[in-house]
């Protein structure tokens, strides 16, 4: 009588990942997940890796739940789907709307975001990235770091 032939199983680690198995949406980890509140969609659960005032972008819980209109629009309890939300067109200036529906913190993307012109320094009117920081607004305006340190100083004086 013959033998059958051995089987031969792969280790543990040269095993290939579960394809059926929950990956967090933005970066791909399999462990420590959870759902998101707004989609539903599985994602890191993570916050507790966020150092309060670091404004660090190491979460991708924290990212998604604060920096998205998806998250936004459940938040505020808007009806219907958020790419297509009149509330959540005017909660924003269009350079925030279109980054909170287009940054690499969301599972879906805005599809076709509207053009806007760009934000200058109320000062110097260099070119200010609102989604980056580093700018201040007043009732003058808005100010890049630049200004702002100066118009800081010029209170001071006064």
């Amino acid at each position: 009588m013959k033998k059958p032939p051995a089987r031969i199983t792969k280790s543990p680690k040269t095993q290939k990942p579960d394809a059926d198995a929950p990956r967090c949406g933005l970066c791909g980890a399999d462990e420590n997940l959870t759902r998101t509140e707004c989609c539903g969609e599985w994602i890191c659960d993570d916050e507790d890796s966020y150092v309060i005032f670091s404004f660090a972008r190491n979460s991708c819980h924290r990212n998604h739940r604060r920096v998205t209109l998806c998250a936004y629009h459940h938040n505020e309890g808007h009806r219907g789907r958020w790419q297509n939300c009149k509330k959540c067109r005017e909660s924003f200036p269009t350079e925030i709307y279109v980054w909170y529906g287009t940054s690499e913190y969301n599972f879906t993307k805005l599809e076709n975001p509207p053009a806007y012109e760009a934000t200058c320094c109320s000062g110097c009117k260099t070119v200010i990235k609102l989604s980056g920081g580093g700018y201040s607004e007043s009732s003058d305006g808005i100010f890049c770091e630049k200004c702002t340190r100066k118009r800081f100083r010029a209170s001071e004086r006064d």
